[in-house]
């Protein structure tokens, strides 16, 4: 059932729907009550006037005749025939039985239906603090459920449980499911977070040690011109797993809780980043245009100043070579903060846009150490975005390249 209202339509919540119900069986009880009292009420009418007509008729004398009596002035005065009064008293008398029946039926359904429905709107009152009573624990349910969902760090709302007290009822069993339901969801999360943060802190060690050995021997005065060779393409593998390491830490840390949380305005972020990515778009050939407008919103700066510098970054590598361009705007549209970067660069098939986001996807399928990127920068992006509570959407422009869209909540200025 829905209602229709200025802002659209709207459901009827259960406690309403349950009220109804308890209202609308107990009208329907006492009209079939009333229907019943009213039969049963004529019908002793019926018989009551049937004995009463049935008893003057048998009381009667038979009939004799007309006779002749005097009145006071001594002239004579005719009798009429018995016959016919006794006739004449049953009219009237079923006469007023009717209006009798007719006054006592149409009592009996007045105010029976008055005292129907004052004793109906009592009902549906008590139905109504009856169902929020039985409905108190599905709102805890519902308000939990609602708090984990709509939490921008899943991590800490896990641990929230219900813990309902009181009989085993069915909705005793339905919050403790959710909350084994939860439970498990927040081990997994857990368990899953530290293995990548445990996994990238203990790969980053090795690396760390390959690195110095390399740079060691290639600053030999006996290194030869093989050795430097080798120890360039070494250290280039190196940077390229250290960037993905890096990567992964970043996307670990991104979906966890956002708990630092400060005013920060895009505006100031987009010249920064353009600044820190100026030397690598100038050895690309690529022009990087700001149009910095104000887009006050809420979180950690450090990891939105990393979605700037993603998107700029991921522009730069996948475009068009020299000549190319990649044009970053913020501002505030329909009260939220948005950032967009577009670049110019090779067609985009829009099947394949969604795929960027996921981790370790490009467009090209490229996995060999020449790769462009880790394969993570979208896919950081698009965490770090969803922990801020907002979104993140890229479309292929028809020209070739690709425009990305964050827009995020607005906080005041």
């Amino acid at each position: 059932m829905k209602i229709s209202a200025i802002g659209g339509p709207r459901r009827v919540s259960l406690r309403a729907r349950l009220t109804l119900t308890y209202g609308g069986l107990f009208l329907a009880a006492g009209l079939l009550l009333l229907g019943v009292t009213y039969g049963l009420f004529t019908q002793q009418l019926d018989r009551s006037g049937t004995r009463v007509l049935a008893r003057v008729t048998t009381q009667q004398p038979p009939s004799g005749g007309d006779r002749t009596l005097l009145n006071v002035d001594g002239t004579p005065r005719a009798v009429p025939d018995t016959a016919k009064a006794t006739a004449e008293i049953e009219r009237l008398m079923r006469k007023q039985h009717d209006e009798y029946e007719a006054a006592a039926t149409k009592s009996l359904v007045t105010q029976g239906s008055i005292a129907l429905l004052v004793v109906a709107g009592i009902a549906a009152g008590f139905g109504w603090l009856i169902a929020g009573r039985v409905l108190a624990p599905l709102h805890r349910v519902t308000e939990t459920a609602r708090r984990i969902a709509r939490a921008p760090a899943a991590d800490r709302v896990l641990h929230e449980r219900i813990a309902l007290r009181g009989p085993h009822d069915e909705v005793r069993e339905l919050a403790d499911t959710f909350d084994t339901m939860v439970e498990r969801l927040d081990r997994s999360f857990d368990g899953q977070r530290r293995f990548v943060a445990n996994a990238s802190h203990e790969l980053r060690t090795p690396l760390t040690l390959g690195r110095a050995l390399v740079e060691v021997a290639m600053h030999r005065k006996t290194a030869s011109p093989d050795v430097l060779r080798l120890g360039e393409d070494l250290l280039q593998i190196t940077s390229r797993h250290e960037r993905l390491i890096g990567g992964l830490l970043l996307l670990a840390r991104s979906e966890n809780e956002i708990t630092g949380r400060a005013p920060v305005d895009l505006a100031d972020v987009v010249p920064h980043v353009a600044a820190r990515t100026a030397p690598e778009a100038e050895q690309a050939g690529i022009t990087v245009t700001t149009v910095p407008g104000e887009a006050m919103t809420s979180g950690d700066a450090l990891l939105l100043e990393r979605v700037v510098e993603n998107l700029v970054e991921n522009g730069i590598r996948h475009n068009s070579g020299p000549g190319g361009w990649v044009r970053v705007t913020s501002g505030t549209r329909d009260g939220r903060a948005v950032l967009e970067v577009a670049n110019s660069g090779p067609p985009v098939p829009s099947y394949e846009v969604p795929g960027l986001f996921e981790p370790f996807r490009r467009l090209d399928g490229d996995r060999v150490v020449t790769a462009k990127g880790a394969g993570l920068g979208l896919s950081i992006v698009q965490s770090i975005v969803r922990a801020h509570d907002g979104d993140v959407t890229a479309r292929p422009r028809p020209e070739g390249g690709l425009s990305v869209t964050v827009t995020l909540p607005a906080a005041p200025p």
